[in-house]
């Protein structure tokens, strides 16, 4: 299943500004307010990096769009009767065509040169789990759930297969979703009943990658995976008491230590006892 960004273009090059306007030849048209918002936007579309280059440019008055300048035109068009005067102003300056005409190079190429590096050719592996959504026995009905995560861009295509077959049927996913810190993430979900010796992959394909990803997932009888927790308990276990036995060997260590240590002191004042009772004898 590919996922990829609903935005058809690559925001390496936006502008937007705005302006609170209050004394242009709008402020003075029958029916405009006194204060009102004046807005401009440019936009740039790129395709195949900076191999086609579009440049959209748009005047915006009180939230609507009333003036648009379009690269491909190359000239002003007015989107309402509101913005025809200016329109048809700006096209009748030809030093103000050939600045906006000359910002697909300027503005729009430009901003992509200097951004690309961390924007469009930013890339982030992602990483790949499986798990089954519950615990079932073989020939149960279950779903398996594909959990790719964290990468960037977003585009990227997960696939399901079982035994080496590619499977459609029955597999669903949730949208990309977004983490906030540039990268993505998305559940791809497979319906299926295992039989014993199945073997479930996940593969995914993703820009960041020079190999597809592979995980795999197989199905085990109850038997298998009793012996298999069984196996891991014991190991558990294991552990559990060789940590005791170290415990208790370093603390008889260090009891036996405390006790020579003692006899040795208790010889010691016993020693110098007998000199002091010799000396007075003497």
């Amino acid at each position: 299943m590919t996922r990829t960004p609903r935005s058809p273009w690559a925001a390496a090059g936006i502008v937007t500004v705005v302006l609170t306007v209050l004394r242009t030849p709008l402020a003075h048209r029958r029916g405009t307010p006194a204060d009102f918002v004046y807005q401009f936007k440019g936009t740039c579309y790129f395709t195949n990096g900076t191999q086609r280059v579009r440049l959209v440019a748009t005047q915006i008055y009180n939230r609507q769009e009333i003036v648009r300048f379009d690269s491909d035109v190359g000239v002003f068009v007015a989107v309402t009767e509101l913005g025809r005067p200016h329109a048809e102003s700006w096209n009748s300056q030809e030093d103000l065509l050939l600045v906006y005409r000359a910002q697909v190079d300027v503005l729009c190429r430009h901003n992509y040169k200097e951004t690309a590096p961390f924007t469009v050719q930013r890339r982030v592996e992602p990483t790949v789990t499986i798990s089954p959504s519950r615990t079932e026995a073989l020939n149960h009905h279950n779903m398996l759930v594909c959990s790719v995560t964290d990468f960037y861009p977003a585009h990227i295509k997960v696939r399901w297969f079982r035994n080496d077959q590619e499977e459609t049927a029955g597999v669903v996913s949730t949208p990309l979703i977004r983490n906030g810190d540039w990268t993505y993430q998305v559940l791809v979900m497979l319906e299926m009943s295992p039989q014993r010796g199945d073997v479930y992959t996940c593969r995914v394909e993703h820009p960041s990658l020079q190999s597809p990803i592979t995980v795999e997932w197989r199905a085990q009888s109850e038997s298998a995976q009793s012996k298999m927790l069984s196996g891991i308990g014991g190991f558990v276990l294991g552990l559990a008491f060789l940590g005791l036995g170290l415990v208790v060997h370093l603390w008889k260590k260090k009891e036996s230590s405390s006790k020579e240590d003692s006899e040795k002191d208790c010889s010691l004042s016993l020693m110098h006892r007998h000199t002091i009772s010799s000396t007075i004898q003497q």
